[in-house]
């Protein structure tokens, strides 16, 4: 690249880079028979296992009638199951069937195969570069969005502090 990119251009390429990964990842899984947010609720319980309602939003990122709207959705294909709490009377525990785990590490399986081909134009050390870029930069516009201030300095005095909060309580 003959200049440098400003941070408009940046995002613009971030976003176009966002968008069509997107659609590759929304086939795929649409192949299988599931929507995108399906998906991100079996993935979530087949690495992390049972999970409440509110557990699993949290990771996968999914407004809560979304959530309950998916979780009826896969109980119903008889990927899932809602099991009491045993720590909460009110919430749920959702946790794959059988059936459910055995499709989703199929279908999984096939997942990394199609993000390691759509990503191989990246070498080894350019995806470690561009994670960690990125996560910099995902770490960095959360900390400004929650100091609830656009100032950089809202952000680096928001990251100290949860890096202290962390700290101890770890």
């Amino acid at each position: 690249m003959s200049r440098k990119p400003n941070a408009g251009q940046l995002w613009i390429v971030l976003a176009r880079c966002h968008r069509a990964l997107s659609l590759l990842v929304e086939r795929s899984v649409a192949s299988a028979g599931l929507g995108l947010s399906d998906f991100m609720i079996l993935e979530a319980l087949l690495h992390k296992g049972p999970l409440t309602i509110g557990e699993i939003q949290t990771k996968v990122l999914l407004a809560s009638g979304s959530m309950t709207a998916a979780a009826d959705r896969l109980e119903r294909k008889g990927c899932i199951v809602r099991k009491p709490d045993a720590h909460d009377r009110r919430a749920k525990v959702l946790e794959l069937t059988r059936e459910g785990k055995k499709l989703m590490t199929r279908i999984f399986g096939r997942h990394m195969a199609e993000l390691e081909s759509w990503m191989s134009v990246l070498s080894h050390k350019e995806m470690e570069e561009v994670y960690t870029t990125l996560k910099k930069l995902g770490l960095h516009s959360a900390a400004i969005y929650e100091a609830g201030d656009a100032t950089p300095q809202a952000a680096t005095e928001n990251r100290e502090r949860h890096n202290t909060q962390q700290k101890g309580t770890s």
